[in-house]
Formats: structure tokens, sequence, C-alpha cells
């Protein structure tokens, strides 16, 4: 009798180990499809709020091109530009998960490119190199050269400006910074976290091996280092909770060799 009761115990035991095992592995998944969920939320309105002020620029560039002759090239530029809003607004549409909000910056920068450039042609001035965009914000556009600036308690770095802030930053002034939306307040984009690189990718990571981003405060989050940290803190949630499963599963199975042991026993003194 004591041997069915300890039978009985130990299947009991293993059933709840098991169930215990599918629960967690449930919850987790829950736990990274509402993140994701979070993550695409956020990016998509910050790519949002940029192909809309994307699309008041180019009002004013209707204005600025008014009364102006187009030549073919100043023409190419001006429906690059155009290009660019309608395709950008088709992609974020198509948006499913948060990496894909980099295509939609990625189409952003290179039309503010083709808006430079149309604005340079009305001027009569040499086209704008093709560089970074602003660091500050890239909704700037272009960074027409290079100015050493520190954040607030932080080191000072070399970072590619607009010609509106770098004139601002070498006069002591401070920056216009592109803001984003962090719970009940607005911080600069690059404290914004993980949520906000791929909207930050999208711009930046084709300048990636640049030397003017190479160890700015962004490129953490940009190439991989916040990303890391992160990925790694969840890794490794992720792994402390499969050795928990996967401890309880070894006593699990530790307990059906048992039971199977009974069994036989019970078998052998039948048979016997």
């Amino acid at each position: 009798m004591d041997l069915v009761v300890l039978l009985l115990l130990f299947l009991i035991v293993g059933g709840g180990v098991g169930l215990y095992r599918r629960h967690a592995v449930r919850q987790r998944a829950r736990q990274q499809q509402v993140a994701l969920e979070n993550q695409l939320s956020t990016s998509r309105r910050a790519a949002d709020e940029d192909v809309t002020k994307f699309g008041e620029e180019l009002q004013r560039l209707d204005n600025d091109v008014a009364g102006h002759a187009l030549d073919e090239a100043m023409q190419q530029d001006y429906q690059r530009a155009l290009d660019a809003y309608e395709d950008s607004k088709s992609s974020l549409d198509a948006v499913t998960k948060p990496d894909e909000i980099r295509h939609v910056t990625e189409i952003l920068e290179d039309g503010r490119y083709a808006v430079a450039c149309v604005k340079a042609r009305i001027a009569g001035q040499k086209l704008p190199a093709k560089r970074p965009p602003c660091f500050f914000n890239p909704a700037h556009g272009p960074s027409s050269r290079d100015v050493d600036w520190a954040p607030p308690g932080g080191a000072q770095r070399t970072i590619p400006a607009c010609p509106a802030d770098a004139e601002r930053v070498l006069a002591g002034a401070d920056p216009y910074i592109r803001t984003v939306q962090v719970g009940a307040q607005r911080v600069p984009y690059w404290e914004g976290g993980q949520a906000y690189a791929p909207w930050a990718q999208g711009y930046y990571s084709r300048w990636g091996g640049s030397d003017m981003l190479s160890g700015v405060l962004i490129g953490s989050m940009l190439f991989g280092g916040m990303g890391n940290v992160f990925g790694g803190v969840g890794d490794g949630i992720g792994g402390m909770m499969d050795g928990i499963g996967g401890g309880f599963e070894g006593i699990g199975e530790g307990l059906g060799d048992i039971g199977s042991g009974i069994g036989d026993m019970f078998g052998d003194l039948f048979d016997g």
C-alpha cells in the first residue's frame, strides 16, 4: 500500500511540474508579445510624426519652387522628394514588426537630402555633400559640418550637425534636440530606450562605419550596444526561467524513472 501511495504522489508531483513548465513558457511568450506590441506602437508613433513633418516641409518647398523654372536636374530632385513622402507613408502603413520602422526613416533620410538639393539648386549654390543627418534631430536634414558637443553631465563628442544647430552650438546655445515620448514626459531620442532603436537605425545605420559617428553616445543604441544589453538581460531572464523549468523537468523525469522502477518491481513480484 505504501508503495502505491508513493507512486501516486510521484505521479501527482510530476504532473504538477509539467503544468508549471507549460505555464512558464506561455507566460514568457505573452510577455514577449506585449513587449513587441509596445515597441511597435512607440516606434510607429515617432515615425508617423516624422512623416507628417516631412509632408509639411514639402508644402513649404512648393512655395520655394513656385516662380522658378525647373531644369531637368531640379525636377528629378523634386520628384524624388515627393516620391519619398508617398513611399514613407506606404511603408509606414505596411509595418507589422518594430524592425520594419527603419525602412520608413531610411526613405525619409533620402527624401530630405533630395529637398536639400532642390533648395541648393534654387539658390544657385553647390549641392550639399551626402552626409549623415543632423545628430540633434534627423528631421533637420543632412548635416553640414561636425561640431564638438557634450550632453548635460556627459563627455564631449564630435558629431554631425545641420547649419542651424552647428551655429547654435558654436555660439554656446542649446541645439534643437528631437525628443520622444517616454511615459508622461518627452526626452532626447537617444534616451528613449530600445523601443526607438529601429526608428533611429533607419536614419543612421548606413553611416555606422563613419568616423564622425564612431564613439558618439547614440552609437550604443544604433549599432548593437544597447540592443545587446537589453537582449542580454532578456536572454538571462529567459535562461534562468529555462533553467528553473529544466530543473523541475529533470525532477519530473527522475520521478518518472522512479515510478517506472516501482512498476517494474510490481511486475516482477506478480511474475514471481
